[in-house]
């Protein structure tokens, strides 16, 4: 076994645990506004699949027409059900041209990607200030609340196929050789009929610290396919290279004045390495992947995601931190869906990327394995 390779075999061990989901560095003793948990979440107040369902139906009747909530079975985007047979439900408002994809809780145990959906289109239905009007005029939503009903239900991060109880991880599923979970082939079914122009996608992560501080890191902004990056060139003309950064970099400004919050960009291996891979479903819209002939046109649109500190596996979610990091993300979303809607986030320098918080990095990690960054040059 190659240099190369027998650390790759180490580093993919703390990577399971890190990436999209996983702990970067060191914990710290709290998230700001919440203290230690010790281990123990408190998951009776994290939305369920019914619950989720509740809400929903009631902003719609709230909603006097403006919002739809479908399932993928009744749009008839087979298999259309989860792989333990629940429904997979959809939301969509507003009435612009732009079309925006947003999902939350792919992982199951990482619960905040529902709660800020929820409040986002709670806003869209019934706030009237020239912002929400702005938003439901010039773009169209497509809301995903809890992508893994399976997985949130056990609270794990994985849903389990129904014929052998196979743990899939559900943001590895979108791949040229198929899908293995019926929820993936149903989700990327809807995203190719759809052809969303923007995708934004809510994660949890472990507790981490900012690099050469103390300060607890509370959010860490990512992009599947890293910016100059190894893979990002086989985008014909890099043509994300400064879309997806210009998106985190207005999330970035954004949030970065208020207290509470401190955001840095996201790691794995430690905080050694930034992704770059092609096995991943942001990856895969970015890519855009034609799994036969679904996507035949070869529609593709940038793609980012929030990565929210604390998740259930590591009992690293407290109480009183929970609204916080809600209210977090319910802002950087809806900061980046303005963005988005006045075509301001394209005015925004996107080398500015560099100036957001970061640790040394040593490389890039791929789906072959690490590419070294050679620092000396």
């Amino acid at each position: 076994m190659s240099k190369q390779k027998a650390f790759y075999a180490v580093l993919i061990v703390s990577l399971v645990m890190s990436m999209f989901g996983g702990t970067a560095f060191a914990k710290p003793d709290r998230i700001p506004g919440g203290p230690s948990t010790e281990g123990n979440t408190n998951i009776s107040s994290i939305v369920t699949y019914e619950e989720m369902i509740q809400e929903l139906d009631k902003l719609e009747k709230r909603s006097k027409g403006s919002l739809e909530i479908m399932t993928l079975d009744e749009l008839k985007y087979e298999p259309g059900k989860s792989e333990a047979g629940r429904d997979l439900y959809v939301a969509k408002i507003g009435e612009g041209d732009e079309k925006v994809w947003i999902q939350g809780r792919i992982h199951g145990n990482e619960p905040y990607g529902t709660e800020t959906i929820l409040n986002v289109i709670k806003s869209l239905v019934s706030n009237g200030s020239p912002t929400y009007e702005t938003l439901r005029e010039e773009l169209t939503f497509y809301f995903i609340p809890m992508y893994n009903p399976d997985g949130s239900e056990k609270n794990i991060r994985h849903t389990l196929l129904a014929e052998d109880e196979t743990r899939i991880d559900l943001n590895r599923d979108w791949a040229e050789d198929g899908f293995a979970a019926s929820e993936s082939l149903s989700y990327y079914s809807y995203w190719a009929d759809v052809k969303p122009d923007y995708a934004i996608d809510i994660h949890h992560q472990g507790l981490k610290t900012q690099y050469g501080t103390n300060k607890a890191v509370t959010m860490s902004l990512g992009i599947s396919l890293a910016p100059d990056g190894p893979t990002l060139p086989y985008i014909e003309d890099g043509a994300y290279n400064d879309l997806t950064r210009q998106m985190q970099v207005y999330v970035y400004d954004a949030l970065n004045d208020y207290g509470n919050i401190n955001i840095d960009r996201y790691t794995v291996g430690g905080g050694d390495y930034v992704i770059d891979i092609k096995g991943g479903v942001t990856s895969a819209m970015m890519l855009g992947l034609n799994y036969e002939g679904i996507n035949a046109d070869g529609h593709s649109n940038p793609a980012i995601f929030f990565e929210t500190s604390g998740n259930t596996r590591d009992g690293s979610l407290g109480q009183k931190s929970r609204g916080k990091l809600i209210r977090q993300n319910v802002r950087g979303l809806e900061s980046l869906l303005y963005g988005i809607a006045t075509d301001e986030v394209k005015d925004v320098d996107p080398n500015r990327w560099d100036e957001i918080p970061i640790s040394p990095i040593k490389g890039y990690l791929t789906d072959d394995g690490v590419i070294e960054i050679d620092n000396e040059n």
